[in-house]
């Protein structure tokens, strides 16, 4: 603990208040869990770095079949890229979310870009759900920073049984 405690000692302005309510031990300990928490995130990056170089080629098919789903339907590649993140490289329920987020709106700018030029879209409906998709999407952003992740996977599991109830009759 002798490095620790010489950066403790000089980058950290709360160590005065430490010392003051006799709390160093418990001010230390803190602080050497803390960089033990550090150096775990910094292993599991490394192991999230590692499963995406042994798995390139499962996130390849992975994304082309999104990006298809995405093409052909106009959206809905998020409900396969999901799991996809979930299962091969082990992400958690809302990196799992939010990375989708990310991989899907390049893909739905190209494909509304697409069907721009096809002349599929009409302007009216175009702004009234646009500002509800803002709206929505805010909101949303909003509950998936506040949820806990377990949360977040059962709500998505119940919005993919229901849709796919729907599909079927």
């Amino acid at each position: 603990m002798g490095k620790s405690k010489y950066f403790i000692k000089k980058f950290n302005p709360n160590l005065k208040c430490a010392k003051v309510n006799n709390n160093i031990s418990k001010f230390y300990k803190n602080c050497e869990n803390l960089m033990q928490k550090r150096t775990k995130n910094v292993k599991r990056a490394k192991t999230i770095s590692k499963n995406i170089k042994n798995r390139w080629y499962w996130l390849f098919l992975g994304g082309a079949i999104i990006g298809f789903l995405n093409g052909f339907f106009g959206g809905g590649g998020g409900m396969v890229c999901v799991p996809i993140l979930q299962k091969v490289l082990g992400l958690d329920a809302k990196k799992s979310h939010a990375t989708a987020i990310a991989v899907i709106f390049p893909l739905s700018l190209i494909s509304a870009f697409i069907y721009v030029i096809n002349g599929y879209i009409q302007s009216l409906p175009l702004l009234f759900v646009g500002s509800g998709v803002v709206i929505g999407g805010l909101i949303g952003a909003l509950f998936l920073k506040i949820l806990p992740p377990k949360v977040v996977r059962i709500i998505f599991a119940i919005i993919m049984f229901l849709g796919g109830i729907k599909l079927i009759l």
